[in-house]
């Protein structure tokens, strides 16, 4: 290259570093589409609507929910990951959007959980909960494997569908454990848990948020939460660790992504607005009400979390032989 296509080059870099100053200065002039790939009234949704709530008002501009169900949060992260990467349009990822779906539906998922978002950040981690219905005669997890290894078969599990975080968690836990147990997959956590709540199922492992009140309620009974620790909420139920399954993990985890592609500084504007976000008392209170507990970070760092949860999920489909591909 001669000096003079140098020039003219390095002119042109510094032009679109200005372009992106200002872009970030100005960002955003519209409302921010929020999509979350699930049903509302859930765990990852609660979070989305504090981040919409509190991030509106440091945005000055509105962020509204929109939620896109289907094939266990996929439909939702495509729809993303397809948007134009202006961060006009925004995604709530967790565990199962991008580690347990592209472990299990493998080829068939439209979008990679890596190369088509621009981490944003990491919101909330919360623990899962396995949870029998009160005529399963265990009231712990010891109890309930004993009488799984008896009878096999016997007891069944609702998951939120087939390939779900529910179901790998809970196949994985079967394999670790020695036991077997009937599938029953469903069309949505709401729908499983309506069943469980019912007795139609005996079993379901889900979001302890959104177990919560049924089990503090006496409509379930907590036998093992995955977390690295207890849960303030419900000390006296141990971790799948305490319990001798160390290889279960440390639960899971909702952010926000944008599409590959979004301006860094727009991503650094939305990453510090949702972070200030979550420094506001009802949104710290609310989170901690639901079992949560905030991690907020960069948006390095939740790249590091997207990758550790594939890998993990990866090894978790193939030790439990679990694919839709």
């Amino acid at each position: 290259m001669n000096t003079r296509h140098f020039l003219k080059a390095l002119a042109a870099a510094a032009a679109l570093c200005v372009l992106g100053a200002g872009q970030a200065q100005t960002f955003p002039e519209r409302p921010i589409k929020l999509i979350v790939p699930f049903a509302p009234g859930g765990s990852t949704d609660l979070a989305a609507r504090l981040v919409a709530e509190y991030g509106s008002r440091e945005l000055g501009q509105p962020i509204v929910v929109e939620n896109k169900a289907g094939a266990g949060g996929s439909v939702g992260m495509e729809m993303v990951a397809k948007a134009k990467a202006d961060g006009y349009t925004l995604g709530m990822a967790t565990v199962s959007t991008h580690g347990s779906n592209p472990a299990v539906y493998g080829a068939k998922l439209k979008y990679h959980p890596v190369k088509d978002f621009a981490p944003v950040t990491n919101v909330a981690t919360t623990p899962s909960v396995f949870a029998v219905h009160p005529k399963v005669p265990a009231a712990t997890m010891k109890e309930f494997i004993a009488k799984a290894k008896a009878e096999p078969g016997k007891f069944s599990f609702a998951s939120p569908g087939a390939g779900s975080l529910g179901h790998a968690n809970i196949e994985h836990f079967m394999h670790l454990a020695g036991i077997e147990m009937l599938h029953v997959p469903y069309k949505g956590a709401g729908v499983a848990m309506n069943d469980a709540l019912a007795g139609q199922v005996d079993a379901i492992t889900d979001n302890l948020p959104s177990a919560l009140s049924n089990i503090k309620a006496g409509r379930l009974r907590a036998l093992a939460v995955l977390s690295d620790k207890r849960s303030p909420a419900l000390p006296d139920v141990p971790t799948y660790g305490e319990l001798g399954y160390p290889q279960m993990g440390t639960g899971g985890w909702f952010g926000v992504v944008a599409p590959a592609g979004t301006p860094p500084e727009v991503v650094a504007r939305l990453n510090a607005a949702i972070h200030k976000a979550m420094q506001h008392p009802e949104f710290i209170r609310k989170m901690d009400e639901s079992g949560a507990s905030l991690i907020p970070g960069t948006p390095a760092e939740f790249g590091k979390q997207i990758e550790q949860a594939m890998a993990r999920y990866a090894r978790v489909a193939e030790v439990a032989k679990i694919s839709l591909d």
